[in-house]
């Protein structure tokens, strides 16, 4: 028989689940404490029994056993069962709820819910350039301008290591590490890493350290990598500008800001199979929860391939 409920509604409900993850307490916390009308109090049983359904499939037999991870993993599968934004923001509330009525009763003692994030978050993601945009990007600049070098050095460091427009314009020449392919990074808080960058990066950066950054030096660079017209370090406004200019020259329609490349670059890279923790090391993320939002992007870019061109789709 078809379960006819709507897709947010339909769930295997297994009795066995009821005593370990305590959902009579919670419903009676819901009707008592809360004073939730009978249909909040069923819907909210419901998103907590297709949590705890979920949570056993990852190990988690008790409330206490599940992580933050696990909820942040349970958001993402709600969001692949292709339940509206409102139904996950509903899933979501459920859960704080419910881990509310856990901690307050003494039944666990940390509550793994308090960062999870909403579909409003996923869709904070400016727009995402091609692989073919990027390269229309790079290849803007002309030998006509005479900052062209400096230019190229720009938009090849920052989308080859997916850096803030911050750290473009604090990186020293001394954080180029040639030799060893990499760049040296302050991030957030001053917290250093280390990002590889490719050929077409350290080539440009090169040209432009050789060619270029000794003539625009007044002794008033202080060290600073990318100089502007003057001989003083980029500002952002600065850098803001050089970025418009060129994807004004590139044809590029999408609204394009500095952190656009930075979310490219690792767009691109999670779409071409790197590891999310790697992807996470060379973003400078603390939590890898903020690095995940990427996993979302990429899924909805699968998900546009297989509506466009699938013939069930």
């Amino acid at each position: 028989m078809v379960d006819a409920r709507p897709k947010d509604q339909q769930i295997l409900i297994d009795p066995s689940i009821g005593r370990p993850f305590l959902l009579d307490g919670f419903s009676d916390f819901l009707a008592i404490e809360q004073g939730a009308s009978p249909r909040t109090s069923e819907a909210y049983r419901r998103d907590v029994e297709r949590l705890a359904l979920y949570a056993l499939t990852k190990g988690a037999r008790t409330p206490t056993d599940i992580s933050s991870r696990v909820l942040r993993d349970f958001v993402y599968h709600l969001k692949d069962l292709g339940l509206a934004p409102a139904s996950i923001r509903r899933n979501v509330s459920s859960v704080r709820t419910y881990f509310r009525f856990l901690l307050g009763d003494g039944h666990v003692v940390r509550d793994p819910s308090e960062r999870l994030e909403t579909p409003k978050r996923w869709r904070s993601l400016p727009d995402v350039l091609s692989v073919d945009e990027v390269g229309r990007l790079l290849a803007a600049p002309s030998l006509d301008d005479p900052l062209t070098f400096r230019d190229r050095a720009l938009l090849e460091l920052a989308y080859g290591a997916g850096l803030r427009v911050s750290e473009w314009i604090t990186l020293a020449v001394r954080d180029v590490l040639f030799e060893e392919g990499l760049v040296r990074v302050f991030g957030k808080g001053s917290k250093e890493r280390l990002v590889p960058i490719g050929r077409s990066a350290i080539g440009a950066v090169a040209i432009y350290l050789r060619e270029l950054r000794p003539r625009l030096e007044r002794g008033e660079g202080k060290g600073i990598l990318l100089l502007n017209a003057r001989g003083r370090p980029l500002t952002r406004m600065g850098a803001w500008k050089i970025l418009r200019r060129y994807v004004e020259k590139a044809q590029i329609t999408k609204h394009v800001s500095p952190h656009t490349l930075r979310h490219s670059f690792a767009t691109h890279l999670l779409e071409g199979g790197a590891d999310l923790r790697a992807v996470q090391e060379m973003l400078g993320h603390v939590d890898i929860s903020t690095t995940q939002i990427y996993t979302h992007v990429d899924r909805e870019y699968l998900r546009t391939v297989h509506k466009q061109y699938h013939p069930r789709g």
